[in-house]
């Protein structure tokens, strides 16, 4: 049993990994008492503010474009489960359980904070839903990412006043049959609490905290496959010498460049004598340029998303003056801009890194391109066996799948809301494409990588079975060969592409290739 404790201010992206992967029962989501003092003064705050009936929006008026409308007291809990209704809008297919849990754990985050003015109670049924396992089915489909997720988090808050869909323990059923079961009562909202629970940027900063994961382990990867194909291309690793870097100082073209040295350490694959051959193409020579720049995009999304995880992105916001009154302020914090343009640049960054591994693919099964080298697609009988043909194929079509959906959704906007929401960051669809483009990358990576081991044992022929390796793309290779065999004749090659993948998306790669190898220098 993990615990993490709550307050609004401390939630980082591993916790929040940790949290959308955790098995029910296996977490216990408690709020610090600090943060249960500033939830409770906000709520509070909310309760006078109805008790002397200032007209604010969102507790004692509509919303969007019915922000004039003022509603009676009598009405004030009618209006917040509306919100929630009639919000409930999404369409397609649901989200992962590993989404709807990080957005849950992020709004709640968000919640504790303490300026949203909701109940302790009320955030506490959001925390133990998802400790008990309570996933609500949240379509993927109708946020604009501005009025924050607005859809997809009244998917969830339908499921808190026990209507809507949720999945419990495999089995989808009604919300309050779910609550039911994993023995939770359906909350009565109050004043302001629909309006809290579903405006925020909490799909967003979901959909950021896995792909920052997925990014940074592709990247990673990237740099191993790359440096595995330079050994079966009989590449050069000066082009990696620190001093070039030095004067152009990038700092992850630098790290990069270390990153290529470190793999490659004694390595008796690469060419040492340049005189006939002084330099390699692009797509060998210059990995730190374009691989260093990418992880630039994926370093940046980072930082907005830990920024983004302990803000209050709500509206309004309760503060209170310096004589202790209650005041709400209404503003902009749920607008989802700062991310969408981070997605949008990770995308693009993503987009890179499959381009060029798609580029060393092709290379690997041309002997045109590698100097008569390999044998054509990595065959002995080319003609009667196609040998690794159809991986080229796989790869250029998933790499300009890429190319169409790294267009930035921020570059669009559509008027919401009667012009009154008049414009919109469409963050959610950065962040699902984000993660589109790097579901495919990892299937490029993967590739790239079945080939260039299936090379590396061509090139054994000539250099004779004791030749060694880089030490860490010796420990790549090796954990290849655990799973995929050479292929001497034609088989079913999807299998063995879906497995190299697999090994690329669940961190075996990373993980064998980083114990093989100290701190690059």
């Amino acid at each position: 049993m993990h615990t993490l404790q709550l307050d609004g201010h401390s939630l980082t992206i591993a916790d929040v990994l940790q949290v959308a992967y955790a098995q029910p029962g296996t977490i216990r989501l408690p709020l610090t008492p600090e943060a249960i003092r500033v939830v409770e003064r906000a709520s509070q705050a909310v309760a006078q503010i109805v008790a002397e009936q200032r007209v604010v929006y969102g507790i004692t008026t509509g919303f969007g474009a019915f922000k004039n409308k003022i509603i009676s007291r009598e009405h004030i809990e009618q209006l917040q489960r509306n919100i929630v209704r009639s919000h409930s809008a999404g369409v397609g297919r649901p989200l992962e359980t590993e989404v709807v849990r990080a957005m849950m754990l992020v709004r709640a985050n968000t919640l504790a904070s303490g300026y949203s003015g909701i109940r302790v109670s009320t955030l506490q049924h959001l925390l133990s839903m998802i400790e008990r396992g309570v996933h609500p089915v949240v379509p993927r489909q109708g946020s604009l990412g501005a009025s924050g997720d607005l859809a997809p988090l009244a998917h969830i808050a339908i499921v808190m006043i026990g209507e809507g869909k949720a999945e419990f323990e495999g089995e989808i059923m009604p919300g309050g049959v779910a609550l039911a079961r994993a023995g939770l009562q359906p909350v009565v909202l109050a004043a302001k609490e629909g309006l809290a629970l579903t405006n925020g940027t909490a799909m967003m900063v979901a959909l950021g905290c896995l792909a920052v994961d997925e990014a940074e382990n592709a990247a990673y990867v990237a740099d191993v496959a790359g440096a595995l194909s330079l050994e079966a291309l009989n590449g050069t690793v000066v082009a990696y010498d620190a001093r070039i870097h030095a004067v152009r100082p990038h700092p992850r073209q630098i790290s990069t460049a270390a990153h290529m040295r470190n793999l490659l350490q004694g390595s008796d694959f690469v060419r040492t004598d340049l005189r006939i051959d002084p330099q390699d193409a692009y797509t060998l020579r210059c990995i730190p340029q374009v691989h260093g720049a990418c992880t630039d995009a994926v370093a940046y999304a980072r930082w907005v998303v830990e920024i983004e995880l302990n803000s209050v992105t709500d509206n309004p916001l309760i503060f209170f003056e310096e004589d202790g009154s209650p005041t709400a302020i209404s503003g902009g914090n749920f607008h989802g801009e700062p991310l969408a343009i981070a997605y949008d640049h990770l995308g693009l960054s993503m987009t890179e890194l499959g381009n060029i591994s798609e580029r060393r693919l092709s290379r690997l099964t041309d002997p045109a391109a590698n100097g008569n080298l390999l044998p054509a697609f990595l065959t002995d009988h080319g003609g009667l066996h196609s040998g690794l043909m159809l991986t080229q194929y796989t790869a250029a079509a998933l790499a300009s799948e890429n190319k169409a959906l790294c267009f930035p959704a921020s570059a669009d906007s559509i008027p919401t809301s009667a012009n009154v929401e008049d414009h919109v960051s469409n963050g959610p669809i950065s962040g699902r494409q984000a993660r589109r483009v790097l579901r495919n990358l990892q299937q490029i990576l993967g590739i790239e990588l079945f080939a260039a081991a299936q090379a590396i044992d061509f090139r054994r022929r000539t250099l004779g079975p004791t030749a060694a390796l880089g030490r860490g793309t010796a420990a790549a290779y090796e954990i290849i060969r655990a799973h995929i065999p050479f292929i001497a004749e034609d088989v079913e090659l999807a299998p063995h592409m879906a497995q190299a993948a697999a090994l690329v998306a669940h961190g075996d790669i990373r993980a064998a290739v980083k114990a093989a190898m100290p701190p690059a220098a």
